[in-house]
């Protein structure tokens, strides 16, 4: 039987490219650039499936538009709001993501900005690479500590019980708000609060962790702000457009949010500017997944789901 042809949209780690050239007949992106929405359909040309990235916005134009050949869409990614899977299904086209092997490299993010943002981490780096630091004294960027304060978690999935464990650790007490009550061996003793608006009530700490829709998009906005106790710390390591950066932006401005740790931002690369100018902000550019490991492991579960659709079986991912 003849090889698959696969259109790569980006560089993936290089174990990862070798295993989908032995497989696949494979046009990768050696050159790493973002493919626009002209080069993604021309280059389709011929191919059977396309492995995308989070940056590859495959909406339903582009879908449409792309050769009947194409049969199946894996995304380099656990989350799948740039990819319309509507748009997909009309087609026949199975999309796949992949989940399960990265989430305890967000789960480690999350921490990471959790006692960067709490500890002021930023502007004491600032201050010795700007030669600004006159030595100790016993109130220099005085922070917040984790031991004891209320971690409320929205979205208590796979990276969102990862949290849970790490946060344990640090003293934290843990509250979660998620589709669906958990068992108590997944909640790791957390409390379940039945409404967002309950769990935000008790989030000294609030870390975000569902997916963008049509229904979460801006969620956190300054009525639901308002809801937090007094001077809480925000971390986002799900989607930036969750968020209403605006609202955010002037809650820590105002100090009504003591403090934010952001990894992703709403049209990334492009992120509101207001961040920028804060000093009570740990800002990092989506390095939720960014270990070698995390990366060629989802590499090879894309791959995989690829292999699978290719040779008639279920992919063990699809989008449904």
């Amino acid at each position: 039987m003849a090889q698959a042809k696969i259109l790569v949209t980006r560089k993936l780690p290089d174990e990862v490219e070798k295993r989908l050239m032995v497989t696949f007949a494979t046009k990768l992106n050696p050159s790493d650039k973002a493919y626009d929405k002209e080069e993604l359909i021309t280059l389709s040309q011929g191919m059977d499936g396309l492995l995308c990235t989070p940056c590859d916005q495959i909406d339903a134009d582009l879908i449409q538009r792309l050769p009947s050949s194409i049969r199946i869409i894996s995304t380099f990614s656990v989350g799948f709001e740039h990819v319309d899977v509507a748009a997909a299904t009309a087609r026949d086209i199975v999309v796949t993501n992949t989940p399960g092997v990265l989430s305890e490299a967000t789960a480690d993010i999350a921490l990471l900005l959790m006692l960067g943002a709490s500890r002021r981490a930023y502007e004491g780096d600032a201050m010795i690479r700007s030669d600004q630091w006159q030595g100790w004294n016993p109130t220099q960027l005085l922070g917040i500590g984790l031991q004891g304060k209320r971690l409320g978690i929205l979205g208590m999935g796979r990276i969102g019980r990862e949290v849970a464990i790490r946060a344990k650790a640090f003293g934290m007490t843990i509250h979660y708000h998620n589709r669906r009550k958990l068992s108590s061996n997944e909640s790791v003793g957390a409390t379940y609060h039945e409404t967002p608006e309950s769990l935000l009530a008790v989030s000294d700490f609030l870390s975000l962790h569902f997916p963008l829709n049509a229904q979460t998009k801006g969620f956190l906005n300054e009525e639901r702000i308002n809801m937090l106790p007094t001077s809480p710390v925000v971390i986002n390591t799900a989607r930036g457009g969750v968020i209403d950066d605006a609202a955010l932006i002037a809650a820590l401005k105002t100090g009504r949010v003591a403090a934010a740790g952001l990894d992703v931002f709403d049209g990334e690369p492009n992120l509101h500017p207001g961040y920028r100018e804060l000093a009570n902000t740990m800002l990092l550019p989506h390095l939720g997944t960014a270990t070698l490991e995390t990366r060629t492991a989802m590499g090879f579960c894309a791959h995989d789901n690829m292999q699978s659709f290719f040779a008639g079986k279920t992919p063990a991912n699809p989008v449904v």
